[in-house]
């Protein structure tokens, strides 16, 4: 990889690790039922809301680098040679993943919590029979929706990329509306309101680094305080397009500014994290699962001593990161090494005739 791509790569490291801590938090602290500490259930509000507060800091970066390192598909590249790569293989994987999860989802619930009722369970992973899991896939209801966003995000900004001014005021215009005016399906939601920030990666990629690259922030640090002053204000009310938008802003800056003051190695921790994020963000969900499950038990039982208790509230989301990412590299590599990378990228014989790499 090339050095001046690294602080791209970590980024996406940081984004992954984010969306991780963001499943362990809200599959885990929200179901504790006993607080045996007195500090415990505080400590329990404090994740919760802190996970609240990453929201803008999360996806919408996550997005836009994402956008920004498909541009030339979407300028230079003919439809004929983006099917395979940029549409074919996030499909597969998406599909493939997506049942690994239903399964898996479906067998841990049955052997560590058979009596919980998933009857409202809104996702494909939770489904009853076939029919529900395809009506989940099919509205991005999956825990896997940002692949499913990602094949409409590229296939969209192709097709539309000679209108990008009118197409992004409109997807602004979505990506407000969408906060008031919700579709029934959660998953189709976070793909309208994110779609503006894969756009604008994928169409004003170049010009946006090379301007938080060169704007001199110091010269505009009090404005830049009072836009992230109003944009906080306009989220508490429901309207977090602004603070994204500062949030890639200030995380792209600070990354950049890392690099060039701390030159990263390609074997950095979120650099290798980065390189890996499909492994990671497809496997994780399933071990979370898990993983929630198997301590929510004899925690709501009252099992353990109270500062064990403590001890484990206070680190569980750290913890859950850690086991994540390695099994995610080690199925990657595992996947690599035996079964020709099956589990994410498809198999010579699946992919378009047409297409050529």
């Amino acid at each position: 990889m090339k050095k001046k791509a690294l602080w791209i790569n970590q980024i996406k490291g940081l984004c992954i690790c984010l969306v991780v801590i963001y499943h362990s938090v809200i599959t885990f602290y929200p179901h504790l039922d006993l607080f045996q500490h007195q500090w415990s259930q505080t400590l329990a509000k404090c994740w919760v809301y802190f996970n609240l507060y990453l929201a803008p800091f999360r996806m919408p970066v996550f997005f836009f680098i994402s956008g920004y390192l498909i541009r030339r598909y979407i300028d230079d590249v003919p439809w004929k040679e983006t099917l395979d790569k940029r549409i074919w293989s996030i499909v597969y994987v998406l599909a493939l993943w997506g049942v690994l999860q239903w399964v898996g989802l479906s067998h841990i619930n049955d052997w560590l919590a058979p009596d919980r009722d998933l009857s409202n369970a809104s996702n494909a992973a939770y489904a009853d029979n076939w029919h529900e899991f395809l009506a989940g896939m099919l509205t991005a209801s999956t825990s896997l929706w940002y692949l499913y966003a990602l094949v409409v995000y590229f296939t969209l900004c192709k097709l539309l990329s000679r209108w990008k001014v009118p197409v992004l005021g409109l997807m602004v215009l979505a990506s407000l509306a969408i906060n008031f005016l919700p579709l029934p399906w959660w998953g189709m939601n976070s793909v309208v309101r994110n779609m503006i920030f894969y756009s604008l990666g994928a169409w004003y990629g170049n010009a946006l680094m090379e301007w938080v690259k060169t704007v001199p922030l110091r010269r505009y640090a009090l404005l830049f305080a009072v836009a992230v002053a109003v944009a906080f204000g306009l989220w508490m009310f429901n309207m977090p397009l602004p603070l994204c938008l500062l949030s890639i802003v200030g995380i792209m800056r600070l990354f950049w500014a890392l690099e060039q003051r701390f030159p990263p190695s390609e074997n950095s921790l979120l650099n290798v994290v980065g390189s890996n994020t499909l492994a990671i963000y497809t496997t994780h969900r399933i071990l979370i699962e898990g993983l929630s499950l198997a301590l929510l038990k004899p925690l709501n039982a009252g099992a353990w001593p109270p500062k064990v208790e403590l001890a484990l509230l206070m680190v569980y989301p750290f913890a859950a990161l850690l086991i994540c990412t390695l099994v995610g590299l080690l199925v990657r590599k595992l996947s690599s090494a035996l079964f020709a990378d099956l589990f994410f990228t498809p198999p010579a014989k699946l992919r378009p005739a047409a297409a050529t790499r």
